[in-house]
């Protein structure tokens, strides 16, 4: 019986958080009110359940569900079986945190009035956001 791994973050917008996943690759992200169990090896249904769940069968090379559920502070925990963090890295985690600050810092922006007038990739992946507030 696999075991699931639960990462903090500081993920508390779940539409940056889907666009984020979209992204770095997951076009096909469950969304519930309700938290679901995600399944686990050989199909079976596990105690851990998340708000926002990648299915295994849409990964393709999962072996189980990888979710996001949200906790009681608003963060959501990332929850994946220890076989996929291996897949799952670091480093993939850093892309992920990365794309979600760029839609959430974006979101709020624009909420607050400003325009997106050019995006700049700098040369160790940092993004440079130029915005304009129109009055």
């Amino acid at each position: 019986m696999s075991h699931f791994t639960t990462i903090k973050t500081h993920i508390v917008d779940s539409k940056a958080l889907i666009a984020a996943l979209n992204d770095v690759g997951f076009n096909e992200v469950e969304v519930f009110d309700k938290a679901q169990p995600l399944i686990g090896f050989g199909g079976t249904s596990r105690q851990q359940d998340a708000e926002i769940i990648i299915r295994k069968k849409v990964v393709g090379s999962l072996f189980s569900d990888l979710g996001f559920k949200r906790g009681g502070d608003g963060t959501f925990d990332a929850i994946m079986d220890d076989y996929d963090a291996k897949k799952y890295s670091r480093k993939w985690f850093d892309q992920l945190t990365q794309r979600y600050a760029y839609h959430a810092t974006k979101a709020k922006l624009e909420a607050q009035g400003f325009s997106l007038v050019a995006e700049e990739k700098g040369d160790r992946g940092q993004i440079h956001l130029v915005l304009r507030r129109m009055s």
